[in-house]
């Protein structure tokens, strides 16, 4: 019994530090909400993955009928299943903008927790990705036959690998087998990286919209920020259940009502709404193998950014002309998902190829200006 009230006891300790006495700089704005939004997200959709995985079927011939029969012969399967695709958006719209904001505010100095958070950020998007396959309906089979096919310009190994991805000479049922044993797997991978990413984070305290050291102006986490998450993530909660309940297929495409027939090739092949920035600067390069590494450098770059930044100001507030850069940068991201949607002609082509040179001239530009700033600022 004493044993165990001291284990008790320690773990009531570090819960008291780490969540209801942790000093918060006391200005942190409504940005910085979006970290316990994403709690929420991975929440749902272990929550809601868990439930829909216990009546699937990894068959090329089955599960499209399966999950159509679950959907209309259970009550809340339709929701299930809705609440687990839409939150797929939920979260990559609190991922994309927790990570603008860390741009912002140049939180990525906090070089440990900012690349753990690229990390997550990756294997969010490998999940989402082997997840959009499963229900193997037209879009998804023809997108997880192009997207694995980008994987043959790896030199050397590039047809052996793609084979082994297939587990023979295309999507089949071995494919879904592995799409299915990785997307299950993957969240709970994430949710491990979420507990180091909050750990550090925890280590450094958070950053704040001055980008200053802010020890003589902190304040407990609770009750000054605990009730602000807890307002946004209802408020949030009842926005997407509103969605998910009356406008269910809002972000969905006609092609996902239809079985995968490999024998025809949709008009036009597109991922979903948060990869098509990505999808578009892959093939706004002629060259296919120029295209699959400019796709992966448009994520990947995101782990420069603690070692390229060298400007002695930290913030937003004092670098003005990161604001004009950041927010030129959300319209081209912006323009990149637009073009992604639209056919592969002209002008649209140019468009896209225009977008991703500006896409990557911003983590170009953006470090010596900012020190052409910090020596101005000397002078």
């Amino acid at each position: 019994m004493t044993n165990q009230y001291f284990k008790l006891n320690s773990l009531f300790k570090v819960f008291h530090n780490t969540l209801v006495a942790l000093p918060a700089p006391s200005n942190l704005s409504t940005l910085w909400n979006f970290g316990s939004l994403l709690s929420l997200c991975l929440i749902t959709q272990l929550i809601t993955g868990i439930l829909l995985a216990s009546s699937y079927s990894t068959s090329m011939e089955l599960s499209f009928n399966i999950i159509s029969q679950f959907m209309e012969a259970s009550d809340t399967g339709w929701l299930l299943r809705y609440t687990h695709a839409n939150g797929a958006s939920l979260f990559f719209i609190c991922l994309y903008a927790h990570t603008g904001r860390g741009m912002y505010y140049s939180s990525f100095l906090y070089t440990p927790t900012w690349m753990i958070g690229v990390t997550i950020l990756l294997l969010t998007m490998a999940a989402a990705f082997l997840g959009y396959v499963l229900p193997v309906n037209q879009m998804s089979f023809w997108g997880a036959s192009v997207i694995t096919n980008l994987f043959s310009e790896v030199p050397y190994i590039g047809p052996s690998l793609v084979q082994l991805i297939w587990g023979g000479v295309t999507v089949d049922n071995p494919t879904l087998m592995r799409f299915f044993t990785f997307h299950f797997v993957l969240p709970f991978v994430i949710l491990a990286l979420v507990i180091i990413h909050i750990t550090f984070l925890h280590q450094t305290g958070s950053s704040n919209p001055l980008g200053l050291n802010l020890n003589s102006d902190k304040v407990p986490f609770h009750s000054y920020f605990s009730m602000k998450d807890m307002s946004w993530v209802i408020i949030t909660f009842t926005i997407f259940m509103f969605l998910c309940l009356y406008y269910p297929l809002i972000l969905g495409d006609d092609e996902n009502f239809t079985p995968a027939n490999p024998s025809v090739t949709p008009n036009h092949i597109q991922p979903e709404w948060y990869f098509l920035f990505a999808y578009a600067i892959l093939r706004s390069i002629p060259n296919k193998l120029g295209g699959v590494i400019a796709l992966v450098l448009s994520v990947m770059i995101l782990y420069t950014l603690p070692y390229t930044f060298l400007a002695k100001m930290k913030s937003s507030s004092f670098y003005p002309p990161n604001k004009m850069l950041f927010w030129a940068f959300t319209v081209i991201v912006t323009l990149l998902t637009w073009i992604g949607m639209c056919p592969v002609e002209e002008p649209y082509v140019l468009t896209g190829q225009i977008l991703t040179i500006l896409y990557f001239l911003y983590f170009l530009i953006n470090p010596p200006l900012a020190m052409l700033w910090d020596s101005l600022n000397k002078i």
